[in-house]
């Protein structure tokens, strides 16, 4: 080799020249291409090598003959994603990917879009939900919410397939738009997936989460993963906050839009005491494992305080159809779609766990929480979960009578506000003890919804959408 000849480099200072050139022509690929984890002094060095040499073209074959250099050194996984959005076209500023996979998710996405819209008009929304957010996006958009909503863990190894295929086709959808930002909405198990595969692949647009996944309850170690990968959290917990923050991940306490958006139904009627309620769940595989213990519980009541009335609210027709057939000889009035109404006027309830629980407390109906489950989804959960209840009201009353000291750390038990009757414990003769304490005490319906209202007025819920929407837009630029 000539002397003050690199092997890779120009050989007189000419051509040195040619290459500075160049490379200041180049520089915002390099710029990209640095900001992907790489030594921006490397990339910049061996970007040069296969570009001078390729001249001026700058086609995706050079751009992949680099990776031959970033691979030796480890570095191919990031830089292989990076250039596969650059190259795939230029980013749609205006546009954001969103995807939420239930009807909860659906509903709260819809409030955040409008409230996005007012501050930003010219926002275009596309991506994958639910009839709500359909109605304010644009295409593509996928109306996926009846496939995706499966609940628990043995309902999503049986539709594997469907998630895998549609996982790597939103993958590629988003590659192709390249959106200014995307924004996943709850529905962790498929989301944090997602922001991950981003993440890797190197899209470079802002990753941001709306509405915590419950990781304090059977995952925490997942916490520090996730502020590698997100650019934000807005949750709406106030405990999260803090457990977020402290591995790093910036985050924003919103409130709680879903109590926000049931403030207009908020009537203040008087209550039937003599009325018990029943609320098996919105999902007919909770119907079918939580409806026969809660009206076999009814026939108890029935026996033991002669002149209570029943009524069930049911998610559907054919739910209230599957709870008339297992309530056959009980005289109970079974609707489809009137659950707040029927929440504001019983006396007590029986509550399935999940967003109801907390729509119960928010309309002032004292209650006892019922859930069964998969025997899989059971046993492997108990083995998981970092909480000592399952009903929101009791982990929030955690925290507030016992905040950790370091907020990674799940607060201590405390008392049950609500009292919870999971799995095998969710048998007939002891939900109809804890209905008929309420029914007949309403020193204890007193105790217990004023302990609810307390405990939601840290929720922040007026407003709640309007600051998720400020926090993201503050975050998106």
């Amino acid at each position: 080799m000539a002397r003050g000849r690199s092997e890779d480099g120009p050989r007189s200072s000419v051509e040195q020249e040619k290459r500075s050139v160049f490379l200041e022509e180049k520089r915002p690929v390099f710029l990209y291409v640095a900001e992907f984890g790489t030594n921006f002094a490397w990339a910049r060095e061996k970007c040069s090598i296969f570009l001078y040499r390729a001249g001026r073209r700058g086609t995706r074959n050079e751009f992949l003959r680099f990776f031959s250099y970033a691979r030796i050194l480890g570095k191919a996984s990031a830089l292989r994603g990076g250039l596969e959005f650059r190259i795939g076209g230029c980013m749609a500023r205006e546009q954001i990917w969103m995807v939420a996979g239930e009807s909860s998710g659906d509903a709260r996405a819809a409030e955040v879009m409008r409230a996005l819209r007012v501050l930003r008009p010219e926002i275009a929304f596309v991506g994958a939900g639910g009839p709500r957010m359909a109605a304010l996006a644009g295409e593509p958009f996928d109306n996926w919410i009846a496939e995706a909503g499966v609940l628990g863990l043995w309902d999503v190894l049986r539709h594997y397939g469907y998630f895998r295929k549609k996982f790597h086709a939103m993958i590629e959808a988003i590659r192709e738009l390249n959106p200014g930002a995307v924004l996943l909405v709850d529905y962790p198990g498929f989301n944090l997936r997602l922001a991950r595969a981003l993440k890797k692949r190197g899209y470079p647009g802002k990753i941001l989460y709306y509405i915590s996944p419950q990781v304090w309850a059977w995952n925490r170690r997942r916490i520090p993963r996730m502020a590698r990968i997100l650019d934000l959290m807005v949750c709406v917990f106030p405990f999260e906050k803090p457990m977020y923050e402290a591995s790093g991940l910036k985050t924003v306490f919103a409130g709680h839009p879903l109590l926000e958006a049931l403030l207009p139904e908020r009537t203040g009627e008087s209550r039937d005491p003599d009325l018990l309620s029943l609320f098996p769940g919105s999902r007919r595989r909770e119907v079918l494992r939580n409806g026969p213990a809660m009206i076999a519980a009814a026939r108890i009541v029935a026996r033991q305080r002669p002149g209570t009335r029943f009524a069930a609210a049911a998610a559907s027709e054919e739910h209230a159809g599957m709870l008339a057939r297992m309530a056959e000889g009980l005289p109970i009035e079974i609707r489809a779609g009137n659950a707040h109404a029927l929440m504001r006027r019983a006396a007590a309830g029986i509550v399935c766990s999940g967003t109801a629980t907390l729509e119960a407390a928010f309309f002032g109906l004292p209650y006892c929480l019922i859930y069964k489950t998969a025997w899989l989804t059971f046993e492997v959960g108990r083995r998981v979960v970092d909480v000592d209840c399952l009903g929101i009201l009791n982990i929030l009353n955690n925290y507030r009578k016992n905040p950790p000291g370091d907020p990674r750390h799940p607060a201590r038990a405390a008392p049950h506000i609500v009292k919870e009757f999971i799995q095998h414990f969710a048998q007939p003769e002891p939900l109809a003890e804890e209905a008929l304490r309420l029914l007949n005490s309403a020193e204890a319906r007193e105790t217990l919804t004023h302990n609810c209202a307390d405990i939601l007025e840290g929720l922040r819920y007026e407003g709640a959408s309007q600051r998720a929407a400020q926090a993201l837009l503050a975050e998106w630029g």
